[in-house]
């Protein structure tokens, strides 16, 4: 037995460091696989199928992935004349030990009409899961580089002893202009009504197709993100190894 036994726990620490390590290489490549997954696994329905009581009430529980256009009565504009039913910006600084510090988080958004030519269903982008998948704006430089707005939230830092040295700031759209895909859940409601409330964690909102929107889910650091997966992948396998000579083990004992 304890030559069976020796191999069990060999194989159940060597699967638990893999699985850990896998794990650990997937959260630092910045990968948001719980939100592709999501996106990827929902059924796709157009948004005037929705419409179609005989279509509504068959579809599954869980939440759907719908295509459509935005309209929206009173879009955001931006300085540059951008029409936007979404603009989220995070401003942060870099701290002397290394970390970031968010100084700015802002939201606005337009709730919109999501339609096709068979007809429209309203969304409030307001309760969208983040991030917004788009291709995101980066600007990065010196704190110094920071509109005036910024000063007083600098200083503070300064005067608790972490003067931060370089900044950056993430913005995320939605255009008027855009295809979506929307992750909801679908409620109808007699006679043949139908609306769109968000799952658990909010919409997951697209303004990309599919496969461009599993790119930028994937996160910056593609090579990460495999090797993470397959250590993840080596990890269960070793833990299944283990808990097969385990059993065999205890089987012998028996």
């Amino acid at each position: 037995m304890p030559s069976v036994a020796a191999p069990a726990a060999l194989a159940f620490l060597l699967g638990a460091a893999l699985l850990v390590s896998g794990l650990a290489a997937i959260r630092a490549s910045g990968a948001r696989a719980g939100l592709a997954r999501r996106l990827a696994g929902a059924q796709g329905v157009a948004v005037g199928m929705l419409l179609d009581p005989e279509v509504a009430s068959s579809l599954p529980a869980r939440p759907v992935r719908i295509a459509g256009r935005i309209r929206c009565a009173d879009p955001i504009v931006t300085p540059q004349g951008d029409r936007l039913v979404a603009f989220h910006r995070d401003v942060e600084v870099s701290l002397p030990d290394g970390s970031w510090r968010n100084i700015e988080r802002l939201r606005e958004t337009r709730s919109f009409e999501l339609w096709d030519h068979d007809g429209w269903l309203t969304v409030d982008p307001a309760q969208a899961a983040e991030p917004l998948v788009v291709l995101p704006r980066v600007w990065e430089g010196v704190v110094g580089e920071l509109d005036e707005g910024f000063r007083p939230a600098v200083e503070r830092l300064v005067a608790q002893g972490v003067p931060p040295t370089r900044a950056r700031a993430t913005t995320r759209m939605l255009s008027v202009v855009d295809r979506l895909l929307v992750l909801a859940e679908v409620r109808t409601s007699p006679p043949g009504g139908a609306s769109l409330v968000p799952p658990r964690g909010g919409y997951v909102i697209s303004g990309l197709d599919l496969d461009a929107a599993m790119r930028v889910l994937g996160g910056p650091h593609r090579a990460r993100l495999l090797a993470g997966a397959a250590g993840v992948v080596l990890g269960l396998a070793g833990l299944v190894i283990a808990l097969a000579l385990a059993t065999a083990a205890l089987l012998a004992g028996a």
